[in-house]
């Protein structure tokens, strides 16, 4: 009797333990600036799914990720800052540990659904750490909206009878989490919304799924009404988080991968802002981050912390119990969401260079939240020049700027040597340019 009950004991203590660990999604935005959210201030465009969330949860004012996609994807799939592992644009080393792999090996169902572009081996997404994956351009690139090509576990999906390739995605997510409802589960969702083409959408008044190919029909009058599907998609996908009865224990982050896509402009606490994509300036770097985790992240919150794409990996092995790898360039803000103060960052490191060519410019730099230093000497002071047009020169500054050229020189320093030589020559070939 007393080796039944202490079974049952056991039973039950394994049971509340698995229950007691949270499911996590992460929801990465395809060309998403800061500015686009009207829950930062943005003026544009009608984001009410996301502006929820955020009133529900915390939002972080000081988000930076990679002035472009890749690069982003990189760094928050590993948490490390590119210097260290980046090879090319489209490309995750082989070699590298993804926040899935640590996930799985937590015991958790892991799937991705969205865009892919990491790597055209038929096996990526399961050599990565996911069991499940649902994706655009993983081996091809065939349209992604109207009538899309995607591929379901390796699998190619054409669709011909006016599919929207966002709806499939998100159903696909939809009905991961029901399956997996009752046990851990970690999905990473990399929506292809809002990446251009500028496509009308189901919900346009001039939706033609028939007259639309992957680059037909684009206008950037569309750019707010995929932004507007974006965040129907998200709310639509949340709800059922609520009706499957797991959305207090459910760890949602939802960020942006780089800045909104050039050419774009955009109301902004009452000023233009002219999009950034592909940039080193706050434009091209500087993107929404909204948590929710309502048994855990109380309602309202606003965090000031800057915050890097490196920084989610660590995050989320701390919220799940589980070690947080040496190897990582990230710090964790689980004490932010929890309402403490935590270790926040004191500078930010960008390692840059997106596209592998023979003659290859880096761009290096580090900032916090009122200086930036390139690696060329570039100084700026970023209240007074937000879109870095008047380089200080360091020798001349007092004061603060003078504590703050100091402090971002010796982070620089920090990471002087720490590209690996093996990587560098396949990256570069024979040329180097470093600013």
């Amino acid at each position: 009797m007393r080796l039944l009950l202490s079974l049952v004991v056991a039973v039950a203590g394994s049971q509340l333990l698995a229950a007691e660990k949270p499911t996590v999604v992460v929801v990465l935005v395809d060309d998403f600036g800061y500015e686009c959210v009207a829950a930062n201030g943005g003026q544009s465009y009608k984001t009410p799914h996301l502006d929820r969330l955020a009133a529900a949860g915390m939002r972080f004012e000081h988000c930076h990720v990679q002035p472009l996609c890749t690069p982003t994807r990189v760094q928050l799939m590993t948490g490390k800052y590119n210097v260290r592992n980046y090879l090319n644009f489209g490309t995750l080393v082989r070699t590298e540990t993804t926040f899935a792999h640590l996930l799985k090996k937590a015991g958790y169902a892991t799937g991705i659904c969205g865009k892919w572009q990491l790597g055209r081996e038929k096996d990526s997404p399961q050599h990565f750490g996911f069991d499940e994956s649902y994706l655009w351009q993983h081996t091809r690139r065939p349209p992604r909206y109207a009538n899309p090509g995607l591929e379901h576990n390796g699998k190619e999906l054409n669709f011909t009878k006016s599919e929207y390739g966002p709806d499939l995605v998100n159903d696909f997510a939809i009905d991961f989490v029901t399956r997996h409802k009752d046990k851990p589960f970690f999905l990473y969702y990399p929506m292809m919304l809002t990446h251009s083409p500028y496509q009308p959408t189901p919900d346009s008044p001039d939706w033609d799924p028939k007259a639309m190919g992957e680059m037909v029909n684009s206008n950037e009058k569309h750019f707010g009404e995929m932004v507007a599907y974006m965040d129907k998609l998200i709310g639509k996908f949340d709800a059922k988080l609520g009706e499957l009865g797991i959305r207090d224990n459910t760890l949602v982050l939802i960020v942006g991968d780089n800045g909104t896509g050039r050419g774009l402009t955009s109301r902004f606490g009452g000023a233009d802002v002219r999009a950034g994509k592909g940039t080193t300036k706050a434009t091209g770097t500087h993107v929404p981050l909204i948590v929710s985790w309502p048994g855990v992240v109380k309602k309202g919150r606003v965090n000031a912390d800057l915050i890097s794409s490196v920084d989610f990996l660590p995050t989320i092995c701390q919220a799940i119990g589980t070690d947080v790898p040496a190897s990582t360039d990230g710090l964790s803000f689980l004490p932010q969401l929890r309402g403490e103060k935590g270790t926040p960052r004191e500078w930010l490191y960008t390692w840059y260079s997106p596209r592998q060519k023979a003659d290859v410019t880096v761009s290096e730099y580090a900032f916090d939240h009122g200086y930036k230093l390139y690696r060329d000497g570039r100084f700026f002071d970023l209240a007074a020049d937000r879109n870095e047009s008047k380089p200080l020169k360091v020798a001349d500054v007092t004061g603060p700027a003078a504590t703050a050229a100091k402090k971002l020189q010796s982070a620089l320093d920090k990471y002087k040597d720490a590209r690996p030589a093996e990587l560098d020559q396949k990256f570069r070939g024979s040329s180097k340019k470093t600013n």
